[in-house]
């Protein structure tokens, strides 16, 4: 389980390069481990046969000499005698009488003694008998001599003789194939690993510069517009898997870039009608208002009908105005138009903020949380107020009687953090993410009275100036807690 688990921690290639050179790597080492095991076995099968070969062409004369003069089974001291002709070094040759060995001996490598006795254990022994008396070749372990094929034969006066050869140059032989294979194999890893990371990088070129014009595409503003697109990937060979993304994704771009141009023009009409449409409309608001509030003034008698139908119409007009002043705004701020850049005290422009929500709201409780010393960022000093305004307007309107309204202002590693928190029932979670679009309206589900609500462009005028300040702002809303977090550069 273990060593499962530290398989499954290895690093893993993350790029399609790394992949396709781990894989050839990987491909070309099981092929190789393939042909190494498959000659060591190749190797080591021919020359068992070799040995295999000789067993039976020494036959059994080297074991059945050893009975012929020699001295007893417990005194092997080399003095022994065998008939060591033909027999090349190393060979064995052991005697057995009803499975007990009598004599052991093997042919000694330049010594002057024709043969040489063998001390065997009691294991040795009982391997020895249990070698099938077949003529067949059976491999033995022995501890004095290591590895031997031998070949068992039943004696004319019927004992068991043993004769063997060693396998030790057949191990050497096979043991020298493996170092080399692995040596050559290891050197052919290597280079296929570094000729690889140069094929398999050239052979990607091609899909690093697609990949190159995306991430370019990537970075690019596509919200904020207009935008141009960079040139396109570069065209390949449509017959190849690079040329056939190349071709979709220039496609793609082409698609992209048309539907951002149509965009555009779709979003400079409608703010050019918006813009136009507010222009226009403040005239004729502005002359309704005017007369409204000039019957109002009429000495006469008037009826009580007509006297509040114009107070409806007087109230009604500048409601409109508001809203109309609020479009031209947003359509100002969509159209990119430039904001002033002064020193603005921040600290001063919430106190006077809270003082008008006081006076407009004195059921609700306002407290403020401000810093010793002033805060001040650069920016329009009249739009900032109206964020500070339509902020506590909408802790104001859209919150009951009674709820507990806090201010605060701080400096957060170079920013302006102005913060609107209020216990009242906070704002539905299905509204939250469009907040601060344009004509969200939820005060249905906050307020707790019957008055009118605005045009929902309060919050959207919110998030358009912090923005065209470079800030930020966020909600952050739940049943008896809604926070408004703005922040701002101070620098």
């Amino acid at each position: 389980m273990r060593a499962a688990g530290q398989l499954r921690r290895l690093p893993r290639p993350r790029t399609l390069r790394g992949r396709l050179i781990a894989g050839l790597v990987v491909l070309l080492a099981v092929s190789c481990a393939a042909v190494g095991v498959a000659a060591v076995v190749e190797l080591e099968h021919f020359l068992t046969g070799r040995v295999d070969q000789q067993l039976q062409d020494v036959g059994t004369r080297f074991p059945a000499s050893l009975e012929n003069g020699s001295a007893p089974r417990d005194d092997h001291d080399g003095d022994e005698h065998g008939d060591t002709r033909h027999q090349a070094a190393g060979t064995f040759g052991a005697r057995l009488v009803d499975g007990v060995v009598t004599h052991a001996a093997v042919v000694p490598t330049g010594t002057a003694v024709a043969v040489e006795g063998v001390d065997l254990t009691a294991r040795d022994e009982q391997e020895l008998a249990a070698v099938p008396v077949d003529g067949r070749p059976h491999t033995v372990s022995l501890s004095a001599l290591d590895e031997y094929r031998v070949t068992a034969a039943s004696g004319l006066d019927g004992d068991v003789l043993i004769t063997g050869l060693p396998m030790e140059p057949v191990e050497s032989a096979v043991h020298r194939l493996e170092l080399v294979a692995g040596v050559v194999f290891g050197v052919a890893l290597a280079l296929t690993g570094v000729a690889g990371v140069l094929w398999v990088r050239w052979s990607l070129r091609p899909l690093s510069r697609v990949a190159a014009t995306a991430e370019r595409v990537s970075e690019l503003p596509l919200a904020s517009g207009e935008v141009a697109l960079p040139s396109r990937a570069p065209d390949y060979d449509p017959r190849s898997e690079v040329g056939r993304v190349a071709a979709a994704f220039n496609r793609m771009l082409g698609h992209v870039e048309d539907a951002l141009t149509k965009r555009h023009a779709s979003e400079e009409r409608l703010r050019s009608f918006a813009a136009d449409a507010s222009h226009e409309l403040r005239t004729p608001v502005a002359s309704v208002r005017g007369h409204a509030e000039l019957a109002l003034l009429h000495p006469g008698p008037v009826p009580p009908e007509v006297t509040r139908a114009l107070e409806r119409i007087a109230a009604e007009s500048s409601r409109m105005g508001e809203m109309v002043d609020e479009m031209l705004l947003l359509a100002r701020l969509d159209a990119g138009r430039p904001l002033e850049r002064r020193p603005v005290d921040l600290t001063r422009l919430v106190l006077d903020a809270v003082t008008d929500a006081r006076a407009a709201g004195p059921g609700h409780r306002w407290t403020l949380d401000l810093p010793e010393e002033p805060v001040t960022v650069p920016g329009d000093a009249h739009r900032l107020h109206q964020v500070l305004a339509n902020l506590l307007a909408n802790a104001r309107l859209h919150t009951p009687v009674g709820t507990e309204v806090e201010v605060a202002l701080a400096v957060e590693g170079g920013e302006a953090v102005l913060t609107v928190h209020d216990d009242g029932p906070g704002v539905p979670s299905d509204v939250q993410p469009g907040v601060f679009e344009r004509f969200t309206r939820a005060e249905h589900r906050r307020r707790t009275d019957s008055t009118g609500g605005g045009a929902g462009l309060g919050l959207a005028i919110v998030a358009a100036v912090v923005e065209a300040h470079g800030g930020s702002v966020a909600l952050d809303s739940r049943p008896g807690s809604t926070t408004f977090t703005v922040r701002l550069g101070t620098g």
